[in-house]
């Protein structure tokens, strides 16, 4: 009668006559390592709004804008018909409403040279100064909000852009009634004469963009701050803009409400385009890691451990 004695492989030699029955092999999986790929995502999102971007590329983006604007001020000698055209309708439904006060503001301001003036310069560079010394305090200073309210602005301008291709609008200083205070002014850094003018989209009045900057300054400081003075004269900022644009002649009313649009416009499509962007990195990154992981699993050694058993025949007297 047989018997069957099991012997481990490691030990002594397997007798005379002895069969060799291995059982099934008991397989080790090998522990891959690696932690969690949205963790890593968030962190790496962390750091990277935390970090200042390129001043290259900010500057790059700046040309392109330039470019962009420059192209619809070409469109300029044009259109000029067209532009005075909307002008006038704009005018027109504004003294339907009873909502023209730039008339009676420009008329006024007219006759009072030294406010003029001083309101001349506000206009011509207050929104300049304002806008990019905010912007580049931003990038310097505070990165972690810089990218989203960058592209706020660069929306703002962008839908600006469109609005001057698509309806070319005069300003009321170029119709009959009203002043150029600004050139009458002559005042330093106006674009309404000498070399600037030619640079400048004489036929962009709708919407206002400058109305809409100014509003941007006056989130970026109460972002920034939560000093009530600060705070305070931030929303004034607007409010002046305002004044002086009316009264310069150089918006209408409706440029102004057509600002303060493209400004509330641009706040509710800033964040979700950056929220596209992010979930944009964050599946790039799992295929990164993915791909990381396939290569590194087909480099590596899959180690198995076999377990076997053998068994020893022999016939028993």
């Amino acid at each position: 009668m047989p018997s069957t004695v099991p012997i481990d492989a490691a030990g002594p030699s397997v007798a005379r006559g002895a069969t060799l029955a291995p059982s099934g092999p008991i397989a080790v999986a090998p522990v891959s390592g690696g932690g969690s790929s949205a963790g890593a995502v968030s962190a790496a999102g962390g750091v990277e709004a935390n970090r200042r971007t390129r001043w290259w590329g900010e500057l790059l983006l700046v040309v392109w804008l330039c470019w962009v604007y420059d192209m619809i001020n070409n469109l300029a000698p044009l259109r000029l018909s067209l532009a005075l055209s909307h002008a006038r309708a704009i005018l027109h439904l504004e003294q339907t409403l009873h909502l023209n006060p730039e008339r009676a503001l420009d008329s006024w301001l007219a006759g009072h040279h030294t406010l003029g003036l001083i309101l001349s310069l506000y206009y011509d560079n207050a929104h300049f100064i304002v806008t990019l010394g905010l912007l580049g305090w931003l990038w310097w200073r505070r990165p972690d909000i810089y990218r989203p309210l960058r592209n706020t602005l660069v929306i703002v301008n962008l839908l600006g852009f469109a609005v001057f291709w698509l309806y070319p609008v005069a300003p009321p200083r170029m119709l009959k009634g009203f002043t150029d205070v600004v050139a009458a002014s002559h005042t330093f850094g106006s674009w309404h004469t000498g070399a600037l003018a030619s640079q400048a989209n004489q036929l962009a009045a709708m919407p206002s963009l400058h109305i809409a900057w100014a509003v941007w300054c006056t989130i970026v400081v109460w972002r920034l701050s939560s000093a009530r003075l600060l705070r305070g004269l931030a929303a004034v900022y607007p409010c002046v803009t305002a004044v002086a644009v009316l009264a310069t002649g150089n918006h209408f009313l409706l440029d102004i409400l057509g600002g303060l649009l493209v400004i509330a416009i641009a706040a509710l499509i800033a964040p979700g385009l950056a929220g596209i962007a992010t979930r944009m990195k964050a599946v790039a990154a799992r295929l990164n890691g993915r791909r990381a992981g396939l290569s590194a699993k087909s480099g590596r050694a899959a180690y198995r451990v076999s377990q076997t058993c053998y068994e020893v025949q022999d016939k028993v007297e």
